[in-house]
């Protein structure tokens, strides 16, 4: 990874996401994504624990949250994910502007990496994430343009590994022209078709 990561605030991010989900209609829940097998519910729900892992693992709060693989369970939404989805993002946020968060090191998914690993690849999953977000209730999205690059760097040496075989973070890298947006390469980098619709 190129970018310096240690000074990244999550925040400008975590606020996109929660504005993506305040656009979510209950009619669309149920809508797919371009997750497989994830309908925009499963998406929210995912969102949801993914912010809880990862600011238990800027806390090093290691636990149940930490601990647990994201293929263990198909994810839901609960009754209160209105208010719940944002609170938890805000705090991931808060949790990732303590520079102890960024040295030693922690768990996510039942990984352990580096801190600074494990912020790179917080971000990453809010950027693709929101994306997929976007795409699949028809909402505009621009993510911050710092979350995106370090979103990019980690998935381009992700796909670089050799015992990945051309795969990526999330699934098979799907080419994008060298010339296009970054947000198009980091999006397929990670497995998915810039071009993906709802109503394809």
């Amino acid at each position: 990874m190129t970018a310096d990561t240690t000074t990244l605030d999550l925040g400008p991010q975590t606020r996109i996401v929660a504005r993506l989900a305040r656009g979510v209609s209950d009619g669309q829940l149920m809508d797919p994504t371009p997750c497989p097998d994830m309908a925009v519910r499963n998406l929210l729900g995912h969102l949801t624990g993914l912010a809880a892992a990862f600011r238990d693992a800027g806390r090093k709060d290691l636990g149940v949250t930490t601990d647990t693989s994201p293929d263990t369970v198909v994810p839901d939404i609960g009754p209160g994910w209105r208010e719940d989805l944002p609170e938890v993002l805000g705090e991931l946020a808060d949790a990732w502007r303590d520079p102890a968060a960024w040295t030693g090191a922690t768990r996510a998914g039942g990984v352990d990496l580096p801190g600074a690993v494990a912020g790179a690849v917080a971000a990453d999953e809010l950027v693709i994430h929101g994306w997929d977000l976007a795409r699949a209730t028809g909402q505009e999205y621009t993510p911050d343009p710092a979350a995106l690059r370090v979103s990019y760097d980690l998935l381009a040496a992700a796909a670089e590994e050799p015992d990945r075989s051309g795969g990526g973070l999330f699934g098979p890298v799907v080419p994008v022209p060298a010339d296009a947006p970054l947000l198009d390469r980091a999006v397929g980098l990670s497995g998915r078709d810039p071009g993906w619709t709802r109503l394809a």
